[in-house]
């Protein structure tokens, strides 16, 4: 198994489970989400408690949510929304710590590919919901969440050049 973990922060970001698509020049990864139910599973063993003398609950907490499956699996945490200009901010911070910690052939891509990424995202800013690593780190990576026209589930985005591949 393949886990991405953040390059800036360590931070468990994504695995190969989740099959990923690029877009932009191979700029961001495109990840399908679905929303899963987690928690108590009503199971009927054939068993009729109250001829039984036990209550119908006994013992059985039904606390059942639905979650997002990569937001739950990495534990990411939601931030609040950026407007263009913390956006423009967080990018030009995000490319001067990141850009060092590249190959020198990962940044000639990253550099020539990062304005159109950023472009790409800028008109979808109001659609976004905004995600960070476990560690909430301000210097980490974002993953962006948005619902594709018609789509229940969500979409995520990610920084390719910001992934670093960990063989579990």
């Amino acid at each position: 198994m393949l886990v991405y973990q953040d390059l800036l922060t360590g931070d468990e970001l994504l695995s190969d489970s989740f099959p990923y698509k690029e877009i932009e020049n191979g700029v961001l990864w495109e990840v399908e989400g679905k929303w899963v139910v987690q928690g108590a599973i009503d199971v009927d063993i054939g068993a009729n408690p109250s001829a039984e003398g036990g209550d119908d609950d006994e013992g059985v907490s039904d606390q059942a949510a639905k979650v997002v499956d990569i937001v739950d699996t990495f534990r990411l945490q939601e931030q609040p929304a950026f407007d263009k200009k913390q956006f423009v901010t967080y990018m030009k911070r995000y490319i001067k710590l990141l850009t060092p910690k590249l190959e020198p052939e990962q940044q000639e891509v990253f550099k020539k590919n990062i304005e159109g990424a950023t472009k790409f995202l800028l008109p979808k800013l109001k659609d976004f919901q905004f995600f960070v690593g476990e560690s909430m780190h301000d210097d980490g990576a974002l993953v962006f969440a948005y619902y594709k026209e018609g789509a229940t589930d969500p979409t995520f985005l990610y920084f390719a050049h910001g992934l670093k591949e960990v063989k579990c």
